[in-house]
């Protein structure tokens, strides 16, 4: 695999052939106000207790919205070392972050609320999601009141998306979560400490948010509606979401990768779908140009402009990229290189 030029805050990065079995999480907490925090998560997943490093593994990107309380950091590592790397921040997380006094917009079930493990080079969706049982049962073992849910292919035989879980479950209206009448997968009855974590695999999911210019809810929510994936005319692989933010509303996106072209006559960039390769087999998702030219006509037909777009993270490519160069340098906190973002 060739890797081209990336440069990050005029650090220019060079890549060369490499063969590297490399995995990524992004790993979503339920705490995005305290920086010290977040960044002691985000360290225990690359340091020791005795500040000494993993070997191989790195924090990528860390991402937080005062407004939602959640953070988004991105983990990598080769397959084999990544399940260590995520119990060791998830303990951390467990430690630090109490459910029951949890405050912000964005729906969550867990004080660490999303654990998904997605292949990044010479890795199939399949091992991840061994990976990722493993890594939950450990998880369970470590951390006695935990209590989790299995997704995608760490939830066999049936597979159910992340998605069915959470509807299962009563994640987008937290208010309709019965914690004593849910059985987790693993791990004890869920706790107002703790809560409740996912846990699973999947090809790569991005994270796409845009700006709407208004206070007009009920206005995004039916924009959210139409792009989303599952409708009629929507995105395909488009997960989506409105929510008051910051004096107007933000349309949050999970943009998922497919290996299914469906009735799609052409993937390329200038159509609006990406594709990438991971270990000989294509994957597609929704660019986030196309994303965000759709929610502009959408907002601009009911008279609402948008203010702007950011990419949580990166797109499948980029990570790997990143991830095959701090391994590669043994840097464990890229994301300081990078800039971790707190909004």
């Amino acid at each position: 695999m060739t890797i081209q030029v990336y440069e990050a805050q005029g650090v220019k990065m060079a890549f060369s052939q490499i063969h590297m079995r490399l995995a990524a999480c992004l790993l979503n907490i339920s705490e995005g106000r305290k920086k010290d925090i977040v960044e002691k998560v985000a360290k225990a997943a690359v340091y020791h207790d005795n500040g000494q490093d993993y070997p191989q593994g790195t924090v990528l990107n860390i991402f937080s919205d005062y407004d939602y309380n959640r953070s988004v950091i991105t983990i990598a590592a080769p397959v084999d070392r990544i399940g260590n790397c995520v119990v060791s921040a998830c303990m951390e997380a467990f430690r630090s972050i109490d459910l029951s006094a949890h405050v912000g917009i964005h729906p969550c079930l867990g004080a660490v609320d999303l654990v998904p493990i997605y292949p990044l080079s010479d890795v199939d969706v399949e091992e991840c999601g061994m990976v990722a049982q493993k890594l939950a049962e450990n998880l369970a073992l470590s951390v006695p009141g935990c209590s989790i849910f299995l997704f995608g292919e760490a939830d066999l035989p049936n597979r159910q998306s992340l998605v069915q879980r959470r509807k299962q479950l009563g994640w987008f209206n937290r208010r309709t979560f019965r914690a004593a009448s849910v059985v987790p997968d693993l791990g004890s009855a869920p706790t107002s400490k703790y809560g409740m974590t996912g846990v699973g695999a999947s090809p790569y999911v991005m994270n796409c948010n845009v700006t709407l210019d208004t206070q007009d809810l009920a206005a995004a929510k039916e924009i959210a509606g139409l792009i989303r994936g599952s409708s009629a005319g929507g995105l395909k692989g488009v997960e989506s979401m409105a929510f008051p933010h910051k004096g107007q509303i933000e349309i949050a996106c999970n943009v998922e990768s497919f290996d299914d072209r469906g009735n799609l006559l052409t993937v390329y960039e200038g159509s609006g779908f990406v594709s990438y390769s991971v270990l000989g087999k294509s994957y597609y998702y929704v660019s986030p140009k196309l994303i965000e030219a759709s929610i502009k006509k959408l907002g601009r037909d009911r008279g609402i402009s948008t203010t702007g777009t950011a990419l949580v993270g990166f797109t499948p490519d980029e990570c790997m990229r990143c991830a095959a160069y701090a391994l590669r340098k043994r840097i464990g906190e890229f994301w300081r290189i990078r800039g971790g973002v707190f909004m």
